[in-house]
């Protein structure tokens, strides 16, 4: 990708090198992270599985940063999605204009081991999610690697895709798409929640394809090799991959590896956010 000239977000929180949950909580020791605990981080990639699969009690409060971190002067990781996060941005306010709404950014969360969110209690286990109540995207870094080696999704365009899939949850929210399938799930429950879920993580598919072609039209920042790369990685985080081929589909809640690839490449080809409909039939 041809990030380097690209512009850095102003909506980074970095909480790197913070102890322990703020607030209150278990914390999570640093260092790597098993393969047990990737294959969950894998399956929570999305919106907090708290407020998809079990509705929210309130939860506390988002910790708020004092002042938020400049990117520029942290790690290359951190400078990297800083400039997809700008990227995102620039495309969504373009395409909220056309639907003459006004897009608000969310705030990204860079976190180290364990956070606090507003959805409660975050750790890095659970994977890079998006928390609709305090409208913020929560990563830990490491993440990147753990797709890299324990999932065999490398390349910086694999990165990209998930910053933009969290932030296609932060455009459904936007849109009143994530409200009505909470309610819809919780009044169907089992199978037919986790049918919604699939929908809604589709849709965030599809939005990180539809932003990937805004972005090359804007500002040509792809490369050779990099829609195959995020291909792989939709395909990487599949459920029917990580649970195996012989999982019963009922217990799927993100979707099968042909699923979320075909709906990525569905954004690629959209020429609006219409053409990402996961529940039109």
């Amino acid at each position: 990708m041809r990030m380097d000239d690209e512009r850095e977000s102003r909506n980074i929180e970095d909480r790197r090198g913070q102890r322990g949950i703020p607030g209150g909580g278990r914390g999570v020791a640093g260092g790597g992270l098993g393969l047990v605990v990737v294959v969950v981080l894998a399956l929570f990639f999305g919106v907090d599985p708290r407020v998809l699969l079990q509705g929210l009690d309130g939860g506390p409060p988002a910790q708020q940063a004092s002042a938020p971190s400049d990117p520029a002067a942290q790690d290359a990781d951190a400078r990297f999605v800083s400039r997809v996060l700008a990227s995102t941005e620039d495309v969504w306010t373009a395409e909220f204009r056309r639907m003459n709404r006004q897009y608000e950014a969310p705030r990204l969360v860079l976190f180290s081991g364990a956070t606090q969110s507003g959805c409660g209690p975050a750790n890095a286990g659970m994977g890079p999610f998006y928390c609709p109540e305090d409208r913020r995207v929560y990563i830990d870094l490491g993440f990147f690697r753990e797709m890299e080696r324990r999932l065999g999704a490398p390349g910086d365009f694999a990165r990209a895709y998930v910053i933009a899939h969290e932030v296609g949850h932060h455009v459904q929210n936007l849109l009143g798409i994530l409200p009505r399938a909470q309610a819809a799930q919780q009044r169907q429950g089992g199978a037919g929640a986790n049918a919604i879920s699939v929908r809604v993580e589709l849709m965030a598919d599809c939005f990180a394809g539809f932003w990937a072609r805004r972005a090359q039209e804007m500002r040509n920042i792809l490369e050779r090799g990099d829609i195959e790369e995020g291909l792989n990685a939709a395909a990487a985080v599949g459920d029917d991959r990580l649970q195996g081929r012989g999982a019963p589909q009922e217990g799927f809640t993100h979707g099968t590896s042909e699923q979320r690839a075909r709906w990525f490449r569905r954004g690629l080809e959209a020429q609006n956010v219409e053409g990402c409909n996961t529940f039109g039939g």
